[in-house]
């Protein structure tokens, strides 16, 4: 679903067509073969770097579940967090438009 999701979203083809254009030239051999390997580079290096996102993810998950002491402060302090971003802002000055 999330890959599916990907393939569709418009901000990928508006990212190629805006962006990569400029790395392209046509004195450099074929346009086709150049946006291809440009593409494919692009896409291996988000894949490798999504792929280690969820890998660290993963691990952090795993070493949670072995201590559950930690998942409870990690609860708690972003309990508090949260609670003094809403402080903030119920008492920040309303801005005259």
């Amino acid at each position: 679903m999330g890959f599916l999701t990907s393939a569709l979203n418009p901000k990928i083809a508006v990212f190629y067509l805006s962006v990569f254009p400029q790395f392209i030239s046509p004195e450099h051999g074929s346009l086709f073969t150049q946006s291809l390997i440009l593409g494919l580079t692009q896409i291996s290096v988000s894949f490798s770097v999504n792929l280690l996102i969820a890998l660290f993810a993963a691990g952090i998950a795993s070493w949670f579940v072995h201590n559950p002491t930690w998942l409870a402060v990690q609860r708690y302090f972003m309990g508090f967090v949260l609670g003094a971003l809403a402080l903030r802002l119920m008492l920040e000055q309303r801005r005259a438009a």
